[in-house]
C-alpha cells in the first residue's frame, strides 16, 4: 500500500510554501470528473491558461477529459479516437484514449503527479528541502519536472542519453537539473545505478521511482480506468462488447487501468506488450530497441502480473516504419487515395508516438488472434504524439533516404495489415508465475525489496494491489485538508 503516516513539522512547511506559491492541488475525483468536480474559479482561471503554461493552475488540466486546444479550454468528454477498419485490417473497434491534451503533451504527468502529491500532503516529502527525482525512459521525468515546477518543488530529471533531442531541449528549461545515463530504452538499470549513486552521495534528493511508486499504479486505475470505460461506452451500441486493453509496459502504470476495466467487465482481457527486439516477459530475452519511452529488461514493480492475460512482441521496424507512413506527405497522401482513409482520419493519426503506434500493433493482433468481431471493441493509449519525435523522423530521412509512395504502399501491406499473430502468448497460471518472479532479480537483488513483499504481490492480493486501489478516497481527504489549510480556495 501507499505509506500515508503524517510527518505534521514537515506538512505544515509544505502547507506555507504552497500557500506562498498559490498552489491549490487536485483530488483524484477531480481528475476523473473536472467538469463536475472542479470549482468555478478554477475552470475562470483555466479559460486564460496555456496548455503547457508553468502555471500551478495547469494541475486541474491532469485528467483525460481536457478540450482539445492549445490555450484556454476547459473539460469534455475523454479525448479518444476510434481507428477505420480500413487502417486496421480487423473488424474489431480499436479506441486510442489520445495523451496529447494533458500539459507536457502526454498522460505521464498523471502518473507523476500520482507520486508526488501523497507525500506532498502527508509532509513524507519536504519542498522546502528536498528536490524530487524522477528516473526515466522517456516521459515520465518531464511529467515529474512539470509536476515539480508546478508544485514549486526542485526536480533531477533522469533519462537515457539516448532518447529524442526534443525531451532533452524541452527538460532543459524545466527540471532543475538533467541527468542522461547511458544507453536508450532498454537501459533501466543504468538509471537505477544513478539513483543509487544520487541516494548515497546526497541528502536533498527524494527519488520518485515510477517503476515501484504505488501511486503510478494508483492513478492509472481510477483516472485512466473511468476513462477508458467511459469512453466505451460513449461508443458500445446495444450489443457491443469491452474485449480488453492493450499497453505496452513500459512502467507497467498503464496497465493497471486494465485492472479496473477487469473488474467492470469480467469477461475482458489485459494484454501487455514489448519491443520483440527485447522479449523479456515473452521469452525472458534481453536486448536494444527503439521503442521510446519502453523500458525493460525487468518487470516493473507496480505490474499486476497475475492479473495479464497476454504477451505480445511488436517488432520495431514496423513501429519506425508506421512513424514515417503516418507523417511523411507521401504516406499521407497513399493512406488517403490508395487506402481509402478520410483526411480528417489521416490527420489524427500524428497523435501517435511510437509507443502509441507499438501499442495500436498490439491491439491488431489481440483482435486478430481472439478472431474479434465488429461487436467488439479494444482500447489502448496513445501515451504522446508525434511532436516528441520530428527529430527521428528526420533521421529517418536522413538514414534510409526519401519516403515515396512505394515506400508507403510496403509499409502499410507488411508493417500495419500484414500484422499477423505471430509472438504472442497467452498466459496460463504457471506462465504468469515465470513472469512474476523475474521480479526478483531487479527488486529482491537490485532494490531492497523482500522476497516476502514478492510473495504479498502473488498470494496476497487483497493487502498489495487490491488494497492500493481503495486509497484515493484516503489520499483525496488529505488533500482536501491540505487545501483548506493553504486558505487558498
Amino acid at each position: 500500500m501507499i505509506d500515508l503516516t503524517i510527518n505534521r513539522t514537515v506538512l505544515e512547511k509544505n502547507i506555507q510554501k504552497a500557500k506562498a506559491n498559490k498552489v491549490i492541488i487536485p483530488t483524484f475525483k477531480q481528475m476523473k470528473d473536472p467538469e463536475r468536480e472542479i470549482p468555478d474559479a478554477i475552470k475562470a482561471r483555466l479559460k486564460n491558461t496555456g496548455l503547457w503554461d508553468v502555471d500551478p493552475v495547469n494541475l486541474f488540466r491532469i485528467t483525460w477529459k481536457n478540450e482539445p486546444k492549445d490555450s484556454g479550454g476547459l473539460y469534455g468528454k475523454p479525448n479518444f479516437i476510434e481507428l477505420p477498419t480500413k487502417l486496421t485490417g480487423v473488424a474489431a473497434r480499436i479506441i486510442c484514449m489520445v495523451g496529447k491534451f494533458f500539459p507536457t503533451g502526454c498522460h505521464k504527468v498523471g502518473a507523476a503527479f500520482g507520486c508526488l502529491a501523497p507525500r506532498l500532503v502527508t509532509g513524507q516529502f519536504d519542498s522546502t528541502a528536498q528536490k524530487a527525482v524522477w528516473p526515466s525512459t522517456g516521459n515520465y521525468c518531464r511529467g515529474g519536472a512539470f509536476n515539480s515546477k508546478l508544485l514549486a518543488v526542485e526536480s533531477v530529471a533522469i533519462l537515457p542519453e539516448g532518447m529524442s533531442r526534443e525531451r532533452f531541449e524541452w527538460l532543459s528549461k524545466i527540471a532543475g537539473e538533467v541527468i542522461a545515463t547511458p544507453g536508450t530504452e532498454s537501459n533501466v538499470k543504468e538509471i537505477f545505478d544513478k539513483t543509487h549513486e544520487l541516494k548515497e552521495t546526497r541528502n536533498d534528493v527524494l527519488i520518485f521511482n515510477q517503476f515501484e511508486e504505488m501511486g503510478n499504479y494508483l492513478w492509472h486505475y481510477n483516472v485512466t480506468g473511468s476513462a477508458i470505460a467511459e469512453a466505451f461506452e460513449s461508443i458500445r451500441g446495444r450489443d457491443g462488447n469491452f474485449a480488453g486493453v492493450c499497453f505496452t509496459s513500459g512502467s507497467a502504470g498503464t496497465l493497471a487501468s486494465g485492472d479496473y476495466l477487469k473488474q467492470r467487465y469480467p469477461l475482458s482481457r489485459i494484454a501487455v506488450g514489448e519491443a520483440l527486439q527485447c522479449p523479456t516477459i515473452l521469452n525472458n530475452g534481453f536486448g536494444a530497441h527503439r521503442l521510446e519511452g519502453i523500458g525493460d529488461k525487468h518487470i516493473p514493480w507496480v505490474h499486476n502480473v497475475k492479473n495479464t492475460d497476454m504477451a505480445i512482441a511488436i517488432d520495431d521496424n514496423d513501429s519506425m516504419a508506421l512513424l514515417r507512413l503516418f507523417n511523411e506527405e507521401a504516406g499521407k497522401e497513399f493512406l488517403i487515395k490508395e487506402a481509402g482513409l478520410k483526411p480528417e482520419e489521416v490527420n489524427v493519426l500524428s497523435y501517435m508516438g511510437i509507443s502509441g503506434i507499438s501499442n495500436m500493433l498490439s491491439a491488431i493482433k489481440f483482435a486478430k488472434y481472439y478472431e474479434l468481431t465488429g461487436k467488439d471493441v479494444v482500447a489502448t493509449v496513445l501515451t504522446d504524439s508525434v511532436e516528441m519525435y520530428r527529430s527521428r523522423i528526420a533521421e529517418l530521412r536522413v538514414e534510409e533516404g526519401e519516403y515515396r509512395g512505394i515506400d508507403a504502399a510496403a509499409n502499410f501491406a507488411a508493417s500495419l495489415q500484414g500484422e499477423g499473430t505471430d509472438n504472442m502468448l497467452e498466459l496460463t497460471y504457471p506462465e504468469r508465475k515465470r513472469v512474476h518472479n523475474l521480479k526478483y532479480y531487479t527488486w529482491v537483488e537490485q532494490q531492497g525489496r523482500t522476497a516476502e513483499e514478492l510473495n504479498d504481490q502473488w498470494y496476497n492480493q487483497e493487502e498489495t494491489f487490491l488494497a492500493v486501489q481503495k486509497q484515493a478516497d484516503e489520499i483525496d481527504a488529505l488533500i482536501d485538508d491540505f487545501n483548506k489549510r493553504t486558505g487558498l480556495l
